[in-house]
């Protein structure tokens, strides 16, 4: 029979505390470094260009004038639609791979 505080897996509460806190911070140091790293898509050959910051906000937009034909809007709207698509992917796996990298490849739901 153990005395003194209960432990879990030989860590008291205090050091769980203290890991638990680590994880925190180094979290929120990840979530801040997405927020300035960039994912960029094209589509149509280079004709549309998007980048995106690791938090999902789109940062840059370019159309080639050459892609802009006025009797079809909708290719060019596709190709756009594709592009932010792509780099809001290109930025979720990056997002995905740093958490891993920290929590060594726990799924911990609700973290990103």
């Amino acid at each position: 029979m153990a005395y003194g505080r209960p432990t879990m897996g030989g860590m008291n509460q205090q050091q769980m505390m203290k890991q638990a806190r680590k994880l925190q911070e180094q979290m929120l140091a990840a979530q801040a470094k997405l927020g300035e790293t960039e994912f960029s898509a094209s589509t149509g050959g280079g004709a549309v260009k998007v980048s995106v910051t690791g938090d999902l906000r789109v940062k840059s937009l370019a159309i080639d004038p050459d892609a802009v034909d006025p009797e079809d809007i909708e290719m060019l709207e596709d190709m756009i639609i594709a592009a932010v698509n792509d780099a809001i992917e290109s930025a979720e796996a990056g997002a995905n791979q740093q958490m891993s990298a920290l929590t060594g490849g726990l799924n911990i739901p609700g973290l990103f």
